[in-house]
């Protein structure tokens, strides 16, 4: 057999895996690692060339970053599904917001995480059929910046990314709701 036709059997073996997130650099972290581990990576950096990508072959899994220019990981989520029902989703996130992981949920993500996620956590959240009973609870409740950084992510959602119609529903300015949301989730 020549090395050309072990290379395309291998190829056909491995899981497809479509990864999209902006980040260039964590995209191609994560696309090396993940090829490592013996998936057939394709990456997009953005939802539209996502879901071109998805379209021309649906992909057996998905890492679908939640904050993007443009559409967001929620859109893409939705595509995905609709392409391929079974396409197991992990939706990754650096501004982890309870509203925003339950909508991936309903739309159907198996799975979310909050970056940095590595390599190994993404592949393991692949395969969760349920969910772990043994997860710490909180001892103390959220702070007040917490609890206003998940209700402006709830109305955000809400409101399908739209900052205006966001910043009126919250009676705030559209600055302020701006500012607010390029900071970063408040630390417990």
């Amino acid at each position: 057999m020549s090395e050309y036709e072990n290379t395309s059997l291998q190829q056909i073996d491995q899981p497809s895996l479509l990864i999209v997130d902006d980040d260039t650099v964590f995209c191609e972290v994560l696309t090396e690692a993940l090829t490592q581990r013996g998936y057939s990576v394709s990456s997009a950096h953005n939802v539209d060339d996502g879901i071109e990508l998805a379209k021309r072959e649906p992909p057996e899994f998905a890492v679908v970053d939640l904050k993007m220019p443009g559409k967001s990981g929620l859109e893409m989520v939705s595509e995905l599904k609709n392409l391929d029902e079974h396409t197991r989703i992990v939706v990754l996130t650096g501004y982890a917001s309870i509203a925003t992981a339950v909508e991936a949920i309903k739309l159907g993500a198996i799975h979310y995480l909050a970056k940095p996620a590595d390599a190994d956590d993404i592949a393991a959240a692949f395969y969760r059929e349920q969910g772990d009973k043994e997860i710490p609870i909180r001892s103390k409740p959220l702070s007040v910046g917490q609890v206003e950084w998940e209700h402006i992510h709830k109305v955000l959602t809400e409101c399908e990314g739209n900052i205006s119609e966001t910043a009126r529903r919250l009676n705030m300015h559209r600055r302020t709701l701006q500012r607010k949301l390029a900071k970063y989730p408040v630390k417990n």
